[in-house]
């Protein structure tokens, strides 16, 4: 494939793949632990001879393949690596395109629950989206790359040339996780075709200077609290990530249960299991445990930054339990942040909104929030 063809694409994992998997699965070495100690060292070696249990023996690789190729998927060539994504046209004339990006060890997967409602809305009145799901580069089936600086920066302007290649003059960004970074830099970087940012996270931090801290709200200061929890505590992947990414991903590609121990401890033990082995699986069986990480260390190594705060019309939607932005920050980061929705843990009386995969745990939540947001665009 070269040049500017798109292509139609069908995942087809052949059976010796799955084959040699489960095999490899039951031939684990296990790690020794100390009885009584849960997750106190990491993840435990019960939570994870749980999920590869059920990887091994009941988890259903075709269906999450038969529920891919249900939605249009396509790959092409921009600026020299595949790139995979689904493609879902709205019947509605008056649909808005919008562009929706996942994080690690997220993936397309997490937002196919949003399909639906965002392009065949049941109100006739709800705004209705064509929507454009991209593999980041280096994860899943747009992977492995074959060279380096993919970061935030590239991905923005690869998702560029993709919306424009589908004949999209305008168009709304949307993310999570490593997705929240970046539509913000889509809209900065395409700010005369992006009608507005949605995202789940604005990743602003201190600066240094102690006048940040000022008179600063009490759920602020509880938010500040929250990340130093993170940062001692669940922040390990990311400086090995940003570090030495390639030293990990030995272990990460020659085995599975090690890449399900790694890639689900950032997967919450309230998430369903199936959602966390689907999402495992797809890097296992594309090969993509090296270069999916590799984006944290193309990230803090890059060598362009910011001049200043994007402009785009920009959303925030705040689930309970996930990152907790702070306000005052985030506003030195983006300019225009017109929407500001901290959801708590009760949402119109539907139990516990959850936090980080808001589009596969609280799908209703989530899409509402995209809809008003870019109806008020209009």
């Amino acid at each position: 494939m070269t040049g500017t063809a798109i292509r139609p694409f069908l995942v087809e994992i052949p059976q010796t793949a799955l084959d040699d998997l489960a095999d490899r699965l039951g031939r684990t070495i296990w790690p020794a632990d100390l009885p009584g100690a849960g997750d106190s060292y990491g993840m435990s070696n019960e939570r994870v001879r749980a999920l590869a249990d059920r990887w091994r023996d009941g988890f259903d690789w075709r269906a999450v393949e038969a529920r891919l190729n249900a939605h249009p998927q396509f790959v092409t060539e921009i600026d020299g690596e595949q790139i995979h994504f689904l493609h879902v046209r709205s019947t509605r004339p008056d649909a808005t395109p919008l562009v929706l990006t996942h994080g690690w060890p997220g993936s397309v997967l997490e937002y196919l629950d949003v399909i639906a409602p965002l392009t065949e809305p049941t109100d006739p009145g709800a705004p209705a989206f064509h929507v454009v799901i991209p593999s980041l580069p280096g994860f899943g089936f747009s992977g492995p790359t074959r060279s380096a600086g993919w970061n935030r920066h590239r991905t923005a302007r690869a998702w560029a040339e993709l919306m424009n290649r589908l004949g999209y003059a305008n168009y709304g960004a949307v993310g999570n996780d490593a997705g929240s970074m970046v539509a913000p830099e889509l809209g900065r970087v395409d700010r005369d075709h992006v009608l507005g940012v949605h995202v789940t996270q604005l990743f602003s931090f201190p600066s240094g200077d102690p006048a940040e801290f000022a008179g600063l709200p009490e759920a602020d200061q509880a938010a500040l609290q929250h990340l130093q929890w993170f940062y001692e505590n669940k922040f390990s992947f990311n400086q090995v990530h940003s570090q030495q990414p390639q030293t990990l991903a030995f272990g990460l590609a020659d085995s599975p249960a090690g890449l399900l121990a790694w890639n689900a401890q950032l997967f919450d033990d309230s998430l369903d299991a199936d959602f966390i082995l689907a999402n495992v699986a797809l890097y296992w069986l594309t090969g993509t445990a090296a270069s999916a990480i590799r984006f944290y260390w193309e990230d803090a190594h890059a060598e362009e930054s910011p001049t200043g705060p994007t402009t785009a019309p920009t959303a925030l939607a705040m689930f309970p339990g996930d990152f907790q932005s702070i306000r005052r920050f985030a506003d030195r980061d983006h300019a225009n942040i017109v929407r500001w929705t901290a959801y708590d843990n009760d949402v119109e009386g539907r139990g516990d909104v959850g936090g980080h995969y808001a589009a596969h745990q609280t799908t209703e939540v989530l899409v509402a929030d995209i809809r008003e947001f870019f109806a008020s665009l209009r």
